[in-house]
Order: C-alpha cells, then structure tokens, then sequence
C-alpha cells in the first residue's frame, strides 16, 4: 500500500508545488494516511481543505483500503 499511497501523492504534488507547497508521508496505520504539509501549504488557512477536497479524494480514488488521510 505504501508504494501506491507514494504514487498517489505524486499526482498531488503539482498542484501543492505551484502554490509553493509539498506534501511528505509520514505514516500508514490500518488505512489512515497521516501526512505532513510543507511549505506555503503547512501555515495556510485552507490547509484543512486542500487535506480532504484534494489529497484525501485523490488517495481514496487512487489507493483501494485508504480510509482517512490525516495531517499533521
């Protein structure tokens, strides 16, 4: 699973790294994916939305078993 989280977030990071962004794995545990976000990305107010409008419907379209992506 971890491979195919990875090349999901590569589908991501385009998106992230225009805005000054980045997005770094840091755990799977039972289908939640916790990830960090870096950059421009990590202080913005609209993280929360870009968490789970962009990176988390990616993840679950992409990654059969990811049932929550979380930030830290």
């Amino acid at each position: 699973m971890e491979s195919q989280v990875l090349e999901a977030l590569e589908q991501v990071r385009p998106g992230l790294q225009s805005d000054g962004g980045d997005v770094e794995l840091v755990s799977i545990e039972e289908g939640i994916v916790t990830v960090r976000l870096t950059g421009r990305c990590g202080g913005c107010p609209m993280s929360q939305m870009t968490l789970k409008n962009f990176i988390e419907s990616t993840l679950k379209a992409a990654v059969p078993g990811v049932i929550e992506v979380v930030g830290i």
